[in-house]
């Protein structure tokens, strides 16, 4: 399983609040977390954001 995937599943609040800190246009539903829609969410956050879907992995495992 890929690390951002895992950080998702392991931290998903504490790294959902460094997002929000980031970028507080995401909303509740953007960052909504869903078991087995990670790609879903990605997509979300990667539309409101403006970034490519491995720039927004790459974040994700970063923080």
């Amino acid at each position: 399983m890929e690390s951002w995937k895992l950080k998702l599943k392991g931290t998903w609040n504490e790294v959902k609040g460094k997002v929000k800190q980031k970028y507080a246009d995401l909303t509740e539903d953007d960052l909504l977390y869903e078991e087995g829609k990670d790609d879903e969410l990605l997509g979300r956050i990667q539309k409101k954001i403006g970034k490519t879907k491995e720039e927004v992995k790459e974040w994700i495992e970063s923080l």
